[in-house]
Formats: C-alpha cells, sequence, structure tokens
C-alpha cells in the first residue's frame, strides 16, 4: 500500500503535536524567566540574611571571651540547613558558624559580594571597619531542585492536556471534515454507470469548485455517452426492419431462380444478410450493456431467467447443454433480469461458437451467486485470453462471430458491479474455456 493518507489523521495528529511543541516552547521560556527570577529571589534572600544575622554575630562576638574557640551555633532540633555561614576576621580566623557550615565551601579569605562556585552561591558582607565579615552560602542543587520542581508542575499537565487535545481536535476536525466525507462516501458507493450530479451541499467553499467540475464532466461524459449508446441503438433498429425485408425478398428469389450459379450467389447474399442481422441485435444489446438500469432495486431469484435461456438454446442446438442449479433454493441478485438475460445468452453463444464440436457445455449457478459457463477446446493463449473482453476482438478461430459477445457480457457485469473472470485451461481440466461472474457482487 503506498501510503493512503488521511487527512482527518493528518489535522488531527499535526494540530495535536503542534499544541504539544508549543505547549514545550512556552514551559521552556518560563522555566528560563523563572530560572532568573528565582534567582534574583534567593539572591536578595541570600544577602538579607547576611544582614540581619552580621549585627547579631557582632554583638555576639565582642560579649564573648576573647580566648574561647570560634564558637559554632547549636540548631534547635535536627533540619536540613540550606543556608550555612562563617564569621571570621580581616585574617580569615573563623569567630562564629552555623552548626552545619563547611569550611572548605567558602575562600581562604572572606570576600563581599556575591561569588558563585561549581557547587555553592556565596554572598559576603563586612561591618565593623572591615574587620568582621560574613558570608552565607547557599547549595546550588537546592536552586536546581527547586527550578526542577517548578518546571515539573508545569510540565504535569501536558500528560492530561496530550489525549484531551487528540480527542477535542479529532473531534473538531471530524465535525468540519464531515460533509467532505458524506461527499466522498457518496461518490464511492455509485456503480460505475451512474453518473448523476453529485449532491454538493453543505460543502466548505474550498471544495466548492472542485465538486462542481466534477458535476459538469460528469455531465458533459453523461451526455456523450447517451449519444453513442442512442446512435448504437437506432442503427441497429433502423437496420433490423430492412434487413427483415431484404432476407424476404432475398428468400422468395431463391424459390423464383433455377438452380445454378445464381442460387449459389443468393445463399451467400443471404449468409451475409444474416450476419447482418446478428451484428445488428449484438448492437442493440452492446447499447443495452452501456445503458442504465443494469441494476434493480429489489433482488430477484435469477435460477428462472437461467433455465428460460439454457431452454431456448436447447431448442436451437443440437450441442448438450448441461445445467446445474440450486435444488429449490433462489439465487438473489440485484441485477436487471434482461441484463443477466443478455449476460447469459452471449456467454453460452461464445461457448457454442468457439467450443470443440459436439462437445457439451456446461452451465452452472451456485447459490453464493457465482455463473459458470465451461466449453471444451484448445487452451486459448493468456495473451490472447487478457483481449477477449475487448470489442470485435476475436481468438484465432474459423467459427463465425462478431467479436461483441464477451466485450457485451464483461460492459454488463462491469456495469451491475461484478468481474467477468475468464480462464484457460478450465478449472479442474487440462483444457476448455471457461467464464465465470458473481452475480451477487452487485
Amino acid at each position: 500500500m503506498t501510503g493512503k493518507t488521511s487527512l482527518q489523521r493528518q489535522l488531527s495528529l499535526g494540530l495535536t503535536l503542534g499544541l504539544t511543541l508549543l505547549w514545550l516552547v512556552a514551559v521552556t521560556a518560563s522555566g528560563l524567566v523563572m530560572q532568573r527570577e528565582l534567582d534574583k529571589a534567593l539572591d536578595s534572600a541570600l544577602e538579607e540574611t547576611a544582614q540581619r544575622i552580621l549585627p547579631l554575630a557582632v554583638v555576639e562576638i565582642l560579649n564573648q571571651d576573647s580566648a574561647t574557640s570560634p564558637q559554632r551555633i547549636a540548631s534547635l532540633q535536627p533540619h536540613d540547613e540550606y543556608l550555612t555561614y562563617l564569621i571570621r576576621d580581616e585574617t580569615g580566623a573563623i569567630l562564629l558558624r552555623s552548626h552545619d557550615a563547611d569550611q572548605t565551601v567558602f575562600g581562604e579569605q572572606p570576600r563581599t559580594g556575591f561569588v558563585t562556585t561549581p557547587t555553592h552561591r556565596i554572598y559576603g558582607a563586612a561591618a565593623v571597619s572591615n574587620t568582621v565579615h560574613i558570608e552565607i552560602a547557599e547549595p546550588l542543587a537546592h536552586r536546581h531542585t527547586a527550578m526542577l520542581q517548578a518546571v515539573m508542575e508545569l510540565l504535569l499537565p501536558l500528560a492530561l492536556l496530550i489525549p484531551v487535545s487528540l480527542a477535542g481536535v479529532w473531534w473538531l476536525v471530524r465535525r468540519s471534515l464531515r460533509n467532505i466525507v458524506a461527499y466522498r462516501d457518496a461518490i464511492e458507493s455509485r456503480g460505475a454507470g451512474d453518473l448523476s450530479p453529485v449532491p454538493t451541499a453543505a460543502l466548505p467553499t474550498e471544495i466548492e469548485p472542485i465538486a462542481a467540475a466534477v458535476n459538469q464532466l460528469l455531465e458533459k461524459l453523461r451526455r456523450a455517452l447517451d449519444a453513442e449508446r442512442s446512435f448504437t441503438a437506432n442503427s441497429a433498429h433502423e437496420l433490423r426492419t430492412p434487413l427483415a425485408t431484404a432476407l424476404a425478398q432475398l428468400q422468395r428469389l431463391q424459390r423464383e431462380i433455377p438452380a445454378g450459379p445464381l442460387q449459389d450467389k443468393t445463399v451467400q447474399i443471404e449468409a451475409s444478410l444474416h450476419g447482418l442481422s446478428r451484428l445488428s441485435e449484438k448492437l442493440m444489446q452492446l447499447a443495452k450493456a452501456e445503458g442504465a438500469g443494469l441494476v434493480s432495486a429489489t433482488a430477484q431469484d435469477m435460477v428462472p431467467t437461467l433455465v428460460f435461456v439454457v431452454g431456448e438454446f436447447r431448442r436451437a442446438t443440437k450441442v448438450p447443454l448441461l445445467l446445474s442449479v440450486p435444488d429449490g433454493r433462489p439465487v438473489l441478485s440485484c441485477m436487471d433480469q434482461d441484463a443477466f438475460a443478455i449476460l447469459v445468452r452471449n456467454l453460452i453463444d461464445n461457448a457454442l461458437k468457439h467450443g470443440a464440436a459436439g462437445k457439451p457445455v456446461e452451465i452452472s449457478l451456485a447459490t453464493d451467486g457465482t455463473l459458470r459457463v465451461i466449453n471444451a477446446g484448445a487452451i486459448v493463449p493468456a495473451d490472447t485470453l487478457a483481449q477477449l473482453r475487448g470489442r470485435f476482438v476475436r481468438s484465432n478461430t474459423d467459427a463465425s462471430g462478431t467479436g461483441l459477445g464477451l466485450a457485451i457480457a464483461d460492459t454488463i457485469a462491469s456495469g451491475a458491479g461484478a468481474q467477468l473472470t475468464l480462464q484457460s485451461p478450465a478449472t479442474g481440466r487440462a483444457d476448455g474455456f471457461e467464464a465465470i461472474v458473481n452475480i451477487i457482487a452487485s
């Protein structure tokens, strides 16, 4: 399958993917803005904390015994200390520290202002003529964790947004395209012989010109086919009366002239007139096959029609016709009865003309609607077999005929929604010819 695509699927998936990408872009942009604002807020918190702690620390340091070791502030209860601080003098000696402070995080000498290390963000300030310095450190991992949590909070709705958006977009696209889908179904459901205008009500303005052009094309095609069929049918009909008159006059002349060369010529003329009569009949059948009305509104039993047609041939030929039909069970089909009779006549006539002399012709109709007409004879080459549906095409044979029989049968089958299949050799045989049509396919 060369990738048949659905407009509904493409629009639904494309719009949902686009909405998802836009959401991700918005989350990314929001994250960058949030990162900048979060850094500002946390830096401000570091600075404010340092300015609050430093005066208290100065008082504590001035009141403590100068001989004591650096004082560590004890925690009231166990907790994670995100902000740690050191208070040092101008030489770097530690005067005061938070309970969880790690000296390796800070530099050898105290610094003022903001400093960023690979692991921490540090802010330093000084007091008492730069003799007391405070440095507060915050782990960068803490900031990263806070940022990640914020971004995850923004991404979390996406898990619900994607299926909801897909369902919503699918519903909207399906609703928007429902008239186009109805138009497609109207074209798809009609048979090959239906050239009536396709309803174009409520189509979008983008599709209306296409629908109008299609209807114009169908109308032109219908007129052309009607003109062709009318010419064929009228020509064949108008030929019947003069041909019948000519045959009658010729047969009367044959009785009046003596035997001899002139009598032989009249026989040849009679054969030619009979050939023209058969051709006119085939042309009328072809006009019927190409016209509308090959399908009836209700299904009908085709067994009686088949039995009647076979009976006609049995009375007109000495070749055995072996008929097989379901015993007491109808074979219902929507194919028109007259069209089915023409189809059967042409298939049987083809089998009688081109089958082996004296060999029986087998006609069968199964309960599933499969019609088979089989005749004995030499195998038809595959390249010839593929051309036999064409008009005025005949296999390599001396039998009389117009080359229209299988073309008429194929036209009727196609117009009724069925398919004519030709096989040689016949099924289960080493020779012969077989024509197969499933009349329930319509």
